[in-house]
């Protein structure tokens, strides 16, 4: 039906749904920095065009937007650098995931991070304007209350992280 730089809408029979161009995935990173206060998951907060809001989320980006054949793990590390700052000594592929498999045909790689060191601040490439969180998971509830209280949408990835706790109610 339509296809830009990143995106294409498709129909197969009355079926609609987008997809990503030129066969693009995505990588999500589950960043979690140890220390002697416990851990910490690394977040991201930024605008979301479709959403008209800030969105908090994983931090996540592009495989093979740039460079075609580019391994999983080496799209994490780069995008988990740019957003955030932090370089992992390990990065895991933790499997394939659907993103929202009634309406978009994308999927991602999550990946767990591990061994971080900040280098530097972090906020992603130009124009991205990204907030770096750093949270301790005993307290990701309260965070992501607070947040949404806000008035901030919460990415559905960071059930991962609440799971327990809505699990145990």
């Amino acid at each position: 039906m339509w296809q830009g730089r990143f995106i294409a809408a498709k129909r197969e029979g009355k079926w609609e749904y987008v997809s990503r161009a030129r066969g693009i995935r995505a990588a999500v990173i589950l960043a979690v920095d140890a220390d002697e206060d416990g851990d910490h998951v690394i977040l991201v907060e930024q605008y979301r065009v479709p959403l008209k809001r800030n969105c908090i989320e994983l931090p996540a980006g592009l495989i093979g937007d740039d460079t075609d054949d580019e391994a999983d793990e080496t799209a994490a590390a780069r995008e988990l650098e740019e957003e955030t700052g932090y370089r992992a000594a390990t990065i895991e592929v933790i499997g394939e995931f659907a993103s929202s498999p009634g309406m978009v045909s994308e999927t991602f790689t999550l990946v767990r991070a591990r061994g971080l060191e900040q280098i530097h601040a972090g906020g992603g490439v130009e124009g991205e304007d990204i907030i770096v969180h750093r949270v301790k998971l005993d307290d990701i509830a309260a965070f992501v209350a607070g947040q949404r209280a806000a008035g901030k949408m919460i990415d559905v990835r960071i059930l991962l992280l609440l799971a327990g706790g809505i699990l145990a109610q």
